[in-house]
């Protein structure tokens, strides 16, 4: 049986969630100098928080930024990524995990970012997970 933990929650969402989003969005776990040519991006990062129950389930904060070149896109991803996590993921499995309850707090607003040639949405999400048996 695999441990507490054992799920790399950022590699399993950024799937997940590449799946969702479809060829023409990038979905990845670091920004690099190719951003501007890479729009949308959506970028996934565990926190360096949460907690566990010391068996099985895992309580992971991850936050979740959206990079477009417009406000109003980088808005509409972000809410549609809100919108895949609360009413998709929870009760879903992946071949790595099984997922269940989804919050997110706060929900998505505009984040400063220092590059004016985009816009950055986000948002930071409790996830509960376990491994697959």
């Amino acid at each position: 049986m695999a441990g507490v933990g054992s799920v790399d929650i950022e590699l399993d969402l950024i799937e997940w969630l590449q799946a969702k989003a479809g060829p023409n969005v990038v979905v990845r776990d670091e920004v690099d100098n190719n951003l501007l040519t890479e729009l949308p991006t959506i970028q996934v990062q565990r926190l360096p928080a949460g907690s566990d129950d010391g068996f099985r389930v895992d309580r992971a904060l991850v936050d979740i930024d959206v990079y477009a070149a417009a406000r109003g896109d980088a808005i509409a991803l972000a809410l549609l990524v809100r919108g895949w996590l609360l009413t998709q993921l929870r009760g879903a499995s992946t071949s790595r995990a099984v997922y269940g309850r989804v919050s997110s707090s706060p929900p998505p607003a505009i984040r400063p970012y220092e590059n004016t040639g985009l816009r950055r949405a986000g948002a930071t999400y409790e996830i509960y997970s376990h491994p697959v048996s």
